[in-house]
């Protein structure tokens, strides 16, 4: 925020109470999001950190007027949003550019659409290209630009309606990590200068550096549903050092609030357990078996020997938070990990793992498979129960619809599948959508 910006200046945009839930195949309900409250001041820029399926994205699309909430009211300037506001405008992560139009003619998309004389259009739009520094490019094809150019186009397009908010989803993310850390540094040049036509920033990031680098406030998210467990003020001056040991502690707290059980929220298992309990109805996020090993690898070796700063193995292997989280959590399902303070620490089977040859490896995986994730022990006794010792995949699909969504079974039993070979507790034959003991231990 800048400095000379007042703090109690009325909100451009407020979110209360805002619910929004789809209806499933089967009729039940799914929630995304469950009683949002948010303010956006001017001279802010605001961050929504959270995993996949926290309903970021949603939220976004609500307060652009694109999908409105089932419940609650998103105001923008004191008005209900129940449609797109002329004074929002929104960029993408997936550059969202029309193949057929040159640059120029992609940033006077939103123009047009508001009836602009053909004059001011081209005036405003060659302004805009020149602002995000692809002047002399005007007549070039997306198909001839780069990644970073293609969504400086993005940006230009969605500032030339001199909107008083623009919403960012993800914008940084499909781009490699020099071109993105060039496209942030210079967006906030530009918005510390007053360069930039819009009064306030709504920021979607899975990149917890990135929402510490860019943002005045984060506002954490939880997941299944999203709800606004915590926020965080950031008041370090720009611009901001990644190696400024009050940066380094803002992003320790962001991975001790994102790592916390939420506040208010029962964790299902045993009482006082360290580890998370669960059930054959726990969804699980699809985390290779080379990954858990790769990761369970690096905390046992020096510097940390068992135990590390979660973001320090982010930072050192290059990992955001739906790569991390996933990972460090199934470690910690598996009993290999406990996860508690935005630190992680291997339990006497996580160091036995990493000194213990493949086989050696194998074997006590499987122990844990089969002792710590229901649904493996489900489906292992259904085989060993058989005659046939096989059984079909939707046999077992058909239990999970019971418990969560059709793409979140789908993905639980990708786990399973992936997790099960490697253990060689199971074998899966994919042409037949058949679990068998072919390769049983």
């Amino acid at each position: 925020m800048n400095a000379a910006t007042p703090l109690n200046l009325a909100p451009l945009l407020d979110v209360q109470g805002v619910n929004k839930s789809f209806r499933k195949p089967d009729g039940d309900e799914l929630v995304v999001l469950e009683n949002v409250n948010l303010t956006l001041r001017p001279g802010e820029i605001v961050g929504l950190l959270g995993r996949s399926g926290s309903g970021k994205s949603t939220l976004l699309r609500s307060i652009a007027g694109l999908d409105p909430p089932t419940g609650g009211v998103v105001s923008y300037l004191g008005h209900p949003v129940l449609a797109p506001a002329a004074g929002i405008a929104m960029v993408f992560q997936s550059f969202a550019l029309f193949p057929w139009l040159t640059v120029l003619e992609n940033v006077q998309v939103g123009l047009e659409a508001l009836g602009t004389p053909e004059a001011e259009m081209r005036a405003r739009a060659i302004k805009a290209i020149d602002l995000i520094g692809l002047d002399g490019f005007e007549s070039a094809y997306p198909r001839e630009l780069s990644g970073g150019m293609r969504q400086r186009v993005g940006f230009a397009r969605a500032l030339v309606v001199h909107p008083n908010i623009l919403l960012m989803d993800e914008p940084f993310s499909a781009l490699d990590i020099l071109t993105a850390e060039t496209l942030r540094t210079d967006f906030l040049e530009l918005w510390g200068e007053g360069q930039l036509p819009i009064k306030a920033v709504l920021l979607v990031t899975h990149n917890i550096e990135e929402a510490v680098q860019m943002c005045d406030r984060l506002l954490i998210f939880s997941t299944h549903p999203g709800r606004v467990v915590s926020e965080i003020p950031i008041d370090l001056p720009h611009p901001r050092h990644t190696q400024d040991p009050r940066f380094r502690a803002l992003i320790d707290r962001v991975y001790v609030e994102m790592t916390a059980r939420p506040r208010g929220e029962a964790r299902p298992g045993v009482k006082g357990e360290r580890f998370p309990g669960t059930g054959i109805g726990t969804v699980l996020n699809h985390v290779s078996s080379t990954i858990l090993t790769g990761l369970i690898e690096t905390v046992n070796e020096p510097p940390y020997l068992g135990k590390a700063d979660l973001p320090a193995i982010a930072e050192e292997q290059h990992l955001e938070v739906d790569d991390l989280f996933p990972a460090a959590e199934a470690l910690q399902l598996l009993r290999f990990a406990e996860v508690e303070g935005g630190d992680m620490r291997l339990t006497e089977a996580g160091s036995q793992f990493a000194r213990g040859d493949i086989d050696e490896r194998k074997k006590l995986f499987a122990r844990h498979l089969i002792t710590y994730v229901p649904l493996a022990a489900h489906i292992r006794r259904v085989l060993d129960e058989r005659a046939s010792h096989t059984a079909p995949k939707s046999r077992f699909f058909d239990e999970l619809e019971d418990y969560m969504a059709e793409d979140a079974a789908e993905q639980t039993l990708r786990t399973i599948i992936s997790w099960g070979r490697y253990a060689e507790v199971f074998a899966y034959d994919d042409n037949r959508q058949a679990f068998s003991l072919e390769n049983p231990v």
